[in-house]
């Protein structure tokens, strides 16, 4: 596997210039991420900026709760979180260290790669609910598709495989219907 620490950098970057899009008037909108609307999504990718720091310190990601309560100033909150995870990103130690996440236990750099499909997944989640999609950076969904593809089992989903059944779509769709097809969405 090559270094995935620079596909992370552009995903968090993607997830970031969607945050700052959000208006107080998308925040009670329903997203294709059925547990979530936008406020809660955007609680969930606090927690989720905060999880890869925990993961790639070799600490505890699921001390934090799913989705973190209370944020009011999202690009804020996420700009602070976003700078410890850049500061982690530097050491190339975080390729090779065993870290611990939602799912498992898995090297450095399969976490680096699992989260840069969540992010670009719940980046695109935003993109559509709202109408953002010119900002997706497509070579991001080329990268994660066959990653989703590899490590999430088309069957069986739910209970432990917290995703919908696989939505069919042609296998010349665009990369992000291909990829938020393959983890339960309807593109």
């Amino acid at each position: 596997m090559t270094d995935p620490r620079p596909m992370l950098v552009r995903a968090l970057d993607q997830t970031q210039a969607m945050i700052d899009t959000v208006t107080t008037t998308d925040l009670d909108l329903p997203t294709p991420c059925s547990e979530y609307d936008v406020r809660t999504l955007l609680g969930h990718l606090m927690t989720v900026v905060s999880r890869i720091n925990l993961a790639l310190t070799g600490e505890n990601p699921l001390s934090i709760p799913t989705v973190t309560p209370g944020v009011t100033d999202f690009p804020a909150s996420w700009k602070e979180r976003r700078v410890l995870v850049d500061e982690t990103l530097s050491d190339p130690a975080v390729l090779t260290m065993t870290c611990t996440v939602p799912w498992g236990t898995i090297p450095g750099a399969a976490a680096i790669a699992s989260y840069t499909s969540e992010l670009t997944t719940h980046s695109w989640d935003l993109a559509t609910t709202t109408g953002r999609t010119d900002l997706l950076d497509d070579e991001l969904a080329v990268y994660c598709l066959p990653l989703a593809q590899q490590f999430l089992p088309a069957e069986p989903r739910g209970g432990q495989i917290p995703f919908g059944p696989v939505v069919e779509v042609a296998a010349d769709a665009p990369a992000y219907d291909r990829l938020v097809a393959w983890v339960g969405r309807q593109p």
